[in-house]
């Protein structure tokens, strides 16, 4: 596994979104869209094993049907496995090769802010969020609780009581329990959860009105 990622340093390097602090649009009053096409992990042959990275690699490096999808498989594999700028690379192989507007763009948006934001990087993990959430005709609902722990994370504790209130507006009998958060939320990390059970007491504590 490792020659197979380590191979991909002769990419160049993604040039990260700007990290200034991000401007977060106010949310709207409902997100109701599922968005099942963007927030999934991003496969293009199924298995993280040697051979399965190396028939990625084959298809990546031949411009194959599913080359960018590949590369962003093999960028999660690089980042879960500490090989960061290996991911990077990566990623910025697979924006290279995808529309600017198409579905791809948007998963690789919101599965790189979560292989950022898993590396400690909540920063750098936003502005991929905002980018796969917004200028879109819907209005996904997987958009309030990311925000909502990030923005925590970040420290921007109003705006993070904002987000959380428009998932609660949006599915009250959803996200008024942080039990549920478990089904709710089962491909987010228990430390995750935990962060967004924080968000909820202070929501609870103070609701913000709306608008």
């Amino acid at each position: 596994m490792k020659a197979t990622l380590v191979r991909c340093l002769g990419l160049a390097l993604l040039l990260p979104l700007a990290l200034h602090a991000q401007t977060v649009p106010a949310p709207k009053e409902f997100y109701f869209d599922e968005d099942a096409a963007t927030a999934r992990p991003i496969v293009a042959i199924a298995g993280d094993d040697e051979a399965t990275l190396e028939r990625l690699m084959q298809l990546m490096e031949r411009d194959r049907r599913d080359a960018d999808r590949a590369a962003a498989q093999l960028a999660h594999v690089a980042m879960r496995t500490g090989r960061i700028d290996v991911g990077h690379a990566l990623y910025q192989r697979a924006f290279d090769g995808s529309s600017a507007r198409g579905a791809l763009r948007y998963a690789l948006h919101w599965n790189y802010g979560w292989d950022l934001a898993r590396t400690g990087d909540t920063e750098g993990a936003l502005p991929h969020w905002l980018a796969a959430g917004f200028d879109r005709l819907i209005d996904p609902e997987w958009l309030p609780p990311t925000l909502a722990l990030a923005l925590w994370r970040l420290d921007r504790r109003d705006e993070a009581l904002a987000w959380y209130a428009a998932a609660v507006r949006t599915w009250p009998n959803r996200w008024r329990d942080p039990g549920d958060f478990s089904a709710l939320l089962p491909d987010w990390r228990e430390d995750e959860r935990k962060t967004l059970g924080e968000v909820h007491a202070a929501w609870l504590e103070n609701p913000p009105a709306w608008p």
